[in-house]
């Protein structure tokens, strides 16, 4: 069992503010959190895992209500895996498609800088276009858009 800890360790623990974890409890977010005698919050290393998991889900782009139902589905136990599976399956492909999308977006904006470095260094505007610098472009891109 593991022990417990008060919510100054949890967020020693995990690098978040006191404020961003009552937040994310508020929400409906770390659940089974309980109290002690003196009204304290009582979390374990489970809710700083969940803590974590749900950190993570926000920065990937997944809604508080997406969350919410998240959690209300791990509440439900065993009889809600594949839902909670269907959920999660959705996010990492949304993940996926926009990991995708930034990593072109990356690409030009480094053959931008690359064609601007160039051209300050040397003074004249280089022959190849960023879009001709991209190893895949497709033919449209290549042949000069700004």
């Amino acid at each position: 069992m593991s022990r417990e800890l008060r919510i100054g360790e949890v967020a020693s623990r995990t690098g978040r503010s006191i404020h961003t974890i009552r937040w994310y409890e508020a929400q409906g977010l770390i659940p089974g959190v309980i109290r002690d005698r003196g009204g304290r919050r009582v979390y374990s290393d489970f809710h700083v895992s969940w803590l974590d998991l749900m950190e993570r889900l926000r920065g990937t782009g997944m809604s508080v209500k997406q969350m919410r139902e998240y959690a209300a589905l791990a509440k439900r136990g065993e009889a809600a895996l594949n839902e909670r599976h269907a959920l999660l399956a959705a996010h990492q492909q949304r993940v996926q498609d926009n990991i995708h999308r930034w990593s072109q977006a990356l690409a030009l904006i480094e053959a931008k800088v690359e064609f601007y470095e160039e051209w300050i260094v040397s003074g004249e505007r280089p022959a190849v276009s960023p879009y001709g610098r991209l190893k895949a472009a497709p033919a449209s891109l290549a042949a000069g858009r700004p």
